[in-house]
């Protein structure tokens, strides 16, 4: 028989290992909550945890900055974004159309809009947002000659006098620094040259865009007469200022290639010619709907013309590296902190 303080030492002990094991299972329940608490939060703040992103932009610089812009917000939704791939605008949206990439932040709603519906439109791909409302396109020449020569319509440039005072290489004909191949604005260009009797008297320049108003900058500095075809947001604005140093060529009536000439083509009442557009952020279809976070943050990115021209001017001015382009996307993002981390809060709302 076991003596009585045995006895007591023994049951003692055990409630001693009793006790133990209950609070280590406290503990490991309290850990395992947690833990779980833990992982539900950064499932909820990180929605993109583990998903690969493929961005396709245009080989522009100049319109780089938008899509650090929207990379910076997917990264931060736990999106792992690769480096985005690079080609033209109608290749780009067959690329959104077969999966090849996932997302871009450049298309023209009107400009690009046969490049999109010939790659699938709707069926394979989502315009998820407007990244730049209210973008321009059109003529311009410098102010000094329009004053002189009384110059408001591009259709003056039908008279060999008129067109003559913008000939840069001696045949007689105005030089008009264009767009290049691939960009949709040289079928307009082109198109507006035969509507408005323009192919005896105008050349359509076209080659490397920035290199070619270059040039143009170049001999307006000189004070001789310019004549280009331009597009706003970019850095030019900045350089060649409207109304001060340039000023916009009217047309007499819209007349576009795709027949649809009820857009509005106006501003400041004038008729520029160019369908009064906006820059749409597009993803691929199947993305989209399998990453509501990713396209809600899409459909609510937005920066003005007035930011990417202010952007790109810096890049005219030396600051044109890849690492100066993410830096200015930063800066942008840290002058808008509240608003893009309202976009953030809506994105993880809509993963829910």
């Amino acid at each position: 028989m076991m003596h009585s303080s045995l006895k007591q030492l023994s049951f003692t002990g055990i409630k001693k290992s009793l006790t133990k094991l209950t609070a280590a299972s406290a503990i490991t329940l309290a850990t395992l909550s947690t833990t779980g608490l833990s992982s539900t939060a950064q499932a909820a703040s990180m929605p993109g945890d583990g998903v690969e992103v493929t961005p396709i932009f245009p080989p522009i610089a100049e319109e780089r900055f938008r899509g650090e812009i929207a990379i910076a917000g997917l990264e931060a939704l736990g999106y792992e974004v690769d480096e985005p791939k690079e080609t033209e605008y109608a290749t780009m949206m067959l690329a959104l159309s077969y999966g090849d990439a996932d997302f871009s932040v450049h298309l023209w709603d009107i400009l690009h809009d046969s490049f999109y519906q010939k790659a699938g439109g709707d069926d394979t791909m989502v315009k998820a947002g407007n990244m730049i409302p209210g973008v321009l396109q059109g003529y311009l020449i410098d102010k000094k000659t329009a004053e002189k020569h009384n110059i408001r319509y591009l259709t003056d440039l039908q008279k060999p006098e008129i067109a003559k005072l913008f000939d840069a290489n001696g045949d007689g004909k105005a030089d008009l620094t264009g767009c290049n191949p691939g960009w949709g604005c040289e079928l307009v260009i082109n198109h507006h040259l035969e509507a408005y009797d323009l192919e005896k008297t105008v050349e359509h320049n076209q080659g490397s865009y920035f290199a070619l108003m270059a040039d143009t900058i170049t001999r307006y500095n000189e004070g001789q007469p310019v004549l280009y075809f331009t597009w706003v947001p970019q850095w030019i604005a900045g350089v060649l200022v409207e109304d001060k140093d340039v000023v916009w060529l009217e047309v007499p009536h819209t007349d576009l290639p795709d027949g649809n000439n009820d857009v509005n083509t106006s501003f400041k009442g004038k008729n520029l010619g160019f369908a009064v557009d906006q820059v749409k952020s597009v993803m691929n279809k199947d993305f989209a709907e399998e990453n509501p976070a990713a396209a809600k943050l899409l459909s609510l990115v937005q920066i003005t013309a007035g930011d990417e021209s202010a952007q790109n001017l810096k890049m005219q001015n030396g600051e044109k590296s890849i690492t100066d382009i993410k830096r200015h996307a930063k800066e942008w993002i840290s002058a808008h902190q509240a608003k893009f981390d309202g976009w953030l809060e809506q994105a993880r709302a809509a993963a829910k």
